[in-house]
C-alpha cells in the first residue's frame, strides 16, 4: 500500500507535538511541586452569584495574604492552609453572609486537574496542582482560578519577590512566547485526549 505524502506530513506533525507534549507535561510536574492554587468555585451562573464568587475570593485572599507572607517554600504555605482552613471558610462565610446569602462554604486542600489557564502576564499548563478549593453553595457555577503560592493572584508581575520559587526556565515556559506556549499547553490537552481515545 502506497503511503500518500499528506499521511507521512500528518504523522510528523503528531511525533513533533507529542515531543513537544512531554517537554510540557514535565516542565508542568515540576511546576505542580512548586504551586499552590485558589480554585473559587460559584454557586450558579446567575449574575449574583458570579458576584458573591469575587466577593469570596477576595476576603478569602485577605486572609491567605497574611497566612502565607512568610511562607518560604511550597510546604510551609500547605501546612499554614492546612492549619487554617476553619479560619479560610470563617472568612468566606463572612463574605457570603454580608452579601446577603446564607449559602453554606466548604474549604479544602486537594489535587486536582486544571486546563490550561490564561491570566494577564502568564500562562500555566493543563495538569494536576494542589488546590485550595472554595466552594459556595451547590457550586454549579463557573470557577476563578489563580495562583495562591507563590503569591500571584493579586502580582501580575513575575519578576517580584513572590516568584523567586520558580527557575527561569519556569518563568519563561509560563511567560514566554505569548500565544505560542498557550498553544503548546493546548497541544497537550488534545493529545491527552486523543490518547485517552485509544485507550477506550
Amino acid at each position: 500500500m502506497k503511503i500518500k505524502k499528506w499521511e507521512i506530513a500528518l504523522a510528523a506533525v503528531f511525533v513533533l507535538m507529542l515531543a513537544g507534549s512531554m517537554r510540557v507535561s514535565a516542565q508542568q510536574r515540576a511546576l505542580s511541586d512548586k504551586l499552590i492554587r485558589l480554585h473559587v468555585v460559584a454557586n450558579s451562573d446567575t449574575q449574583e452569584d458570579q458576584t458573591l464568587k469575587l466577593q469570596t475570593r477576595d476576603a478569602v485572599l485577605e486572609v491567605l495574604s497574611g497566612l502565607l507572607s512568610g511562607a518560604s517554600d511550597r510546604d510551609e504555605a500547605r501546612q499554614l492552609i492546612e492549619e487554617n482552613l476553619q479560619l479560610i471558610e470563617t472568612a468566606a462565610c463572612g463574605a457570603v453572609q454580608a452579601a446577603g446569602y446564607d449559602y453554606p462554604v466548604a474549604a479544602r486542600l486537594v489535587f486536582e486537574d486544571s486546563p490550561t489557564k490564561e491570566y494577564d502576564t502568564f500562562s500555566l499548563p493543563a495538569g494536576g496542582y494542589l488546590s485550595l478549593r472554595v466552594v459556595i453553595g451547590s457550586g454549579e457555577g463557573h470557577n476563578w482560578w489563580c495562583v495562591l503560592y507563590p503569591p500571584l493572584c493579586t502580582a501580575s508581575a513575575l519578576d517580584s519577590d513572590s516568584a523567586a520559587v520558580l527557575t527561569d526556565d519556569e518563568i519563561s515556559l509560563i511567560t514566554g512566547g505569548g500565544g505560542e506556549y498557550v498553544l503548546r499547553f493546548r497541544c497537550m490537552e488534545l493529545l491527552a485526549k486523543v490518547k485517552g481515545l485509544f485507550k477506550s
